[in-house]
């Protein structure tokens, strides 16, 4: 009899990979009349509603120490509030497209933290060989050779110092937050309702850019608060707890795929050729750094 595990897993994965794909595009579409604050808020508090209702249908309790609630602000801050308002920032001057492609080098910066910074475990030529065709591939999507393009420094800076954020969750998380055994549905809806109480003064003051509600730009921002903060952390748990971490982590190969589709075919955005080429040395600086590409001496 054949394993129905595969397909029990797929589904969740697939679903994972195509939202996280296009959330790059609903933050193009939620500037349509909310400002770069005004999506970070909408996305953080649309997601906190929608895993606090999770916690409440699987009766997982938020936490109650105050040193847990600590930590979850600063990744909140990490992950949530300063990239947020980066990333959108970002999109107001660059394409989705691009913003996908450099998102892929979540794993390689987290990577960067965990051997380097934090020192969980000892740096190996594999992992510097991976970092370096990371770096690589960053400076091939972005073209360096021929300036930044039609891209803005601050733009690109903004993706970049991103992305650096989120690379510093994972080590943060697992040496502060994971040993303490609460549901991730828990961790997560309290973190995001942290990081929506966090922007609201700016959504109440700088919330949209005065331009025309539409109903694409709503149904944008519904879409990345509710699917892409919302669903796609449960789904993501899910396939972690059927197929294990390291297939889980392998969505991050598909994220770019998806984020030039849809890009190119909703938004009509351009792409070079250097930029595929870029995240495909960036992805497979991140699969041999962490073992998922083997080497032969």
């Amino acid at each position: 009899m054949k394993s129905s595990r595969p397909t029990s897993w797929t589904a969740p994965y697939l679903g994972v990979a195509v939202t996280w794909g296009c959330s790059f595009i609903f933050i193009k579409l939620s500037l349509g009349f909310l400002s770069p604050f005004g999506v970070a808020f909408m996305r953080c508090a649309l997601g906190a509603l929608t895993l606090l209702l999770a916690a409440i249908v699987m009766r997982q309790p938020l936490p109650r120490e105050r040193v847990v609630w600590l930590h979850l602000w600063v990744v909140a801050l990490c992950i949530n509030v300063i990239p947020g308002v980066l990333f959108a920032l970002a999109e107001t001057r660059t394409t989705s497209i691009l913003a996908g492609l450099i998102n892929a080098m979540t794993p390689l910066s987290a990577l960067f933290f965990i051997a380097v910074v934090f020192r969980d475990d000892p740096v190996t030529p594999r992992q510097l060989l991976g970092l370096g065709f990371g770096f690589i591939g960053v400076l091939t999507v972005l073209g360096v050779w021929q300036g930044l393009g039609r891209n803005p420094w601050w733009a690109v800076g903004a993706l970049l110092a991103s992305v650096t954020l989120y690379g510093l969750v994972f080590p943060y998380s697992r040496r502060y937050l994971m040993p303490r055994g609460l549901h991730p549905v828990s961790l997560a809806g309290a973190q995001l309702t942290l990081a929506a109480f966090t922007l609201l003064p700016t959504f109440a003051f700088l919330g949209t850019n005065g331009h025309g509600v539409s109903l694409r730009a709503v149904l944008s921002i519904t879409a990345l608060g509710v699917f892409g903060s919302g669903f796609a952390f449960m789904w993501n748990f899910r396939v972690i707890e059927l197929a294990g971490s390291s297939i889980a982590s392998t969505v991050t190969y598909l994220t770019p795929v998806v984020a030039i589709i849809v890009g190119i075919a909703f938004l009509h955005e351009s792409i070079t050729w250097f930029e595929p080429v870029g995240v495909l040395l960036i992805l497979l600086g991140g699969a041999i750094a962490n073992r998922q590409l083997p080497i032969r001496r």
